[in-house]
């Protein structure tokens, strides 16, 4: 590379889990102009969709914006109409619902973290190849994801666009001793997922910049409940989270991005660690001492570390609850019909995410807001690309080690198009001369703030 120069970096239909994006970066004179992800996905319109549709079955049809994390939906949307109805959940169903999510991060966080990061640390073009190497680390990578998708299917019915969660209970519950059952079977899963968490820590790459975190923040690492905290020491309340956001319309994507008070931020596991780790399981910080001193970081490759210990985290937590609480059955019951506003807030394994409706007095949605994790790491993630190709280009890196960097950091946020980053292809081509720098891409709407 000549540091007089330029290139451009042109990544094109970068798949992802639902939809495509591309990544193009501009250097100009050894600086870099730009980082953009189009995200070129059609809008498909959910909220919508689901307007005019009663309460009660919505949470189903949100579900299915996401397959991979469906259940993080599912639970956000059923939180936000009990809110507006006034709906009081039992002890047991908001303990169901806590082994819901911890069934969802396992599977979710193993199926990343094993499938598509575990290469890029042991030097590895994909996990099939690692498979040739040490078949015994890749079985043990499936057994715990199949502890997630077991406790999953358990709890909530199945893996994916779970049944038995809705509005008021849980239309099944399991017995006793299919609990422990499931609580033995975590418990072999767990020490697999402790050497996965050791051999993250060790192997794990350095970027650092610093940013704003932002997560729920509650006295037992629950992924529902408490107030909504930031890394610069304040809390929010779930219901006021949406006055403090400014969306920012990205004019290349069709996603939009948003800002907490006029900055980036971060939100997902990486983001609940550095503001809960106290609150860890005791078990998961005797096991896991060694990581856990590491936090609170704003390297954001510990993103995938965190994600490691919130594996076991889950582990702790689901046998704990599994193996102490006396299952009860449970008849459902449809919940009255209620008009009114509710908000709906839990951690999805990406971070955050934010529900808001409103009910009308026939039980039918009027209104409907979603905030996304992906889109709230947006505008951090484009920066962090943009400075990491920066770095690599005063290093005089070439352009298979700058692509694989951005690839890696990429993966680092777990971003709904993670699975394809494993086949970016880099188009880089040197500029040799000045050309017009294209204006200023970003324009602002408050609509965040009312």
């Amino acid at each position: 590379m000549h540091k007089e120069g330029g290139f451009d970096i042109d990544i094109k239909h970068l798949s992802k889990i639902e939809g495509h994006t591309d990544l193009e970066v501009k250097v100009k004179d050894g600086k870099v102009q730009y980082a953009h992800l189009k995200i070129g996905e059609a809008k498909r319109f959910f909220t919508q969709g689901v307007r005019g549709k009663p309460a009660l079955n919505v949470a189903q049809l949100v579900s299915r914006i996401c397959g991979t994390c469906s259940i993080a939906h599912l639970q956000s949307c059923i939180l936000a109409v009990e809110n507006a109805m006034g709906v009081m959940p039992s002890e047991q169903t908001t303990l169901l619902r806590h082994l819901t999510n911890d069934g969802l991060m396992i599977r979710d966080h193993a199926m990343h973290l094993y499938i598509f990061c575990l290469p890029d640390i042991m030097n590895a073009d994909s996990v099939l190849e690692l498979a040739d190497r040490d078949k015994s680390l890749i079985e043990k990578a499936f057994e715990v994801k199949s502890a997630g998708n077991e406790l999953s299917k358990l709890i909530a019915g199945r893996a994916v666009h779970a049944p038995y969660p809705n509005v008021g209970g849980f239309t099944k519950v399991p017995t006793n001793e299919q609990a422990r059952e499931m609580a033995h079977l975590l418990a072999h899963a767990r020490e697999h997922a402790i050497e996965f968490a050791d051999l993250f820590r060790e192997k794990m790459p350095s970027y650092v910049r610093k940013t704003h975190f932002i997560a729920l923040k509650n006295d037992k690492y629950e992924y529902i409940g408490g107030e909504l905290c930031s890394s610069e020491g304040y809390c929010v309340s779930r219901e006021n989270f949406w006055n403090h956001l400014d969306r920012v319309v990205v004019p290349y994507s069709q996603a939009t991005g948003f800002e907490f008070e006029g900055k980036e931020y971060m939100v997902g596991a990486l983001a609940r660690m550095n503001l809960n780790k106290e609150a860890l399981h005791p078990d998961t910080r005797r096991d896991l001492a060694s990581s856990l001193s590491l936090f609170p970081s704003n390297n954001v490759y510990m993103n995938n570390l965190a994600q490691a210990i919130e594996i076991v985290q889950c582990i702790d937590h689901a046998i704990e609850r599994l193996e102490g609480h006396d299952f009860q059955p449970e008849p459902y019951k449809t919940p009255p019909i209620k008009a009114g506003s509710g908000i709906g807030v839990t951690e999805a394994p990406r971070g955050t995410l934010y529900y808001a409706l409103k009910v009308n007095e026939q039980g039918l949605v009027d209104y409907i807001n979603l905030v996304i994790p992906t889109a709230q790491n947006f505008i951090n993630i484009e920066k962090d690309i943009a400075q990491v190709v920066q770095d690599n280009y005063d290093a005089d890196k070439d352009k298979d080690y700058i692509s694989m960097e951005v690839e890696k950091l990429v993966r680092a946020y777990d971003p709904c198009m993670s699975c394809a980053t494993h086949f970016l292809k880099l188009k880089l081509k040197e500029t040799k001369k000045s050309v017009k720098r294209p204006s200023n891409p970003w324009t602002f709407s408050h609509e965040g703030r009312r």
